[in-house]
């Protein structure tokens, strides 16, 4: 019993280890905020930003899906960049891991009290391909009004 409690608090570690984002830290970090009010940036925005951060991040092992891999890596920026206070992440890029999935097959035989006896199996791996993401946690002095709902903002 105690083998099982330790094998699966492992487990759970190194599931949780597998999705979390890092930051090397290149600022002065400031007190956390809610994720919700970090805006993500593709550009540097206009006027004054101090960097705090590079962030790194990826999908995760069993998200399924383009749309779902990109929301997930763009969320998990914003969470890092919050905890640190940042109020924007200029967001460097994405990209996708190395295939990993295939198709085991295995078999034995055995001899056991007198009796013998055999088996086979096969294996199929079908996890998805993971997505990366990078960027930069930024705190924007004054952050450019937010576009309303389905509106692109004006270049300027």
């Amino acid at each position: 019993m105690r083998v099982v409690r330790t094998l699966s608090l492992l487990l759970a570690v190194a599931a949780i280890a597998g999705c979390a984002s890092s930051h090397v830290l290149t600022g002065t970090p400031r007190a956390p905020i809610d994720p919700a009010q970090v805006r993500i940036y593709h550009g540097p925005p206009p006027g004054h930003y101090e960097e705090i951060a590079i962030l790194n991040t990826s999908s995760g092992a069993l998200t399924y899906g383009e749309q779902n891999k990109t929301d997930s890596v763009l969320q998990k920026l914003r969470n890092e960049a919050a905890s640190l206070g940042a109020n924007g992440v200029l967001f460097q890029g994405t990209a996708d891991g190395e295939r990993s999935g295939g198709v085991s097959v295995g078999g034995g035989l055995g001899r056991g009290g007198g009796r013998s006896f055999s088996a086979a199996g096969v294996g199929v791996d079908i996890s998805p391909r993971q997505k990366y993401a990078s960027g930069i946690a930024i705190w924007v002095a004054d952050p450019p009004p937010a576009a309303p709902a389905g509106q692109v903002p004006p270049v300027r």
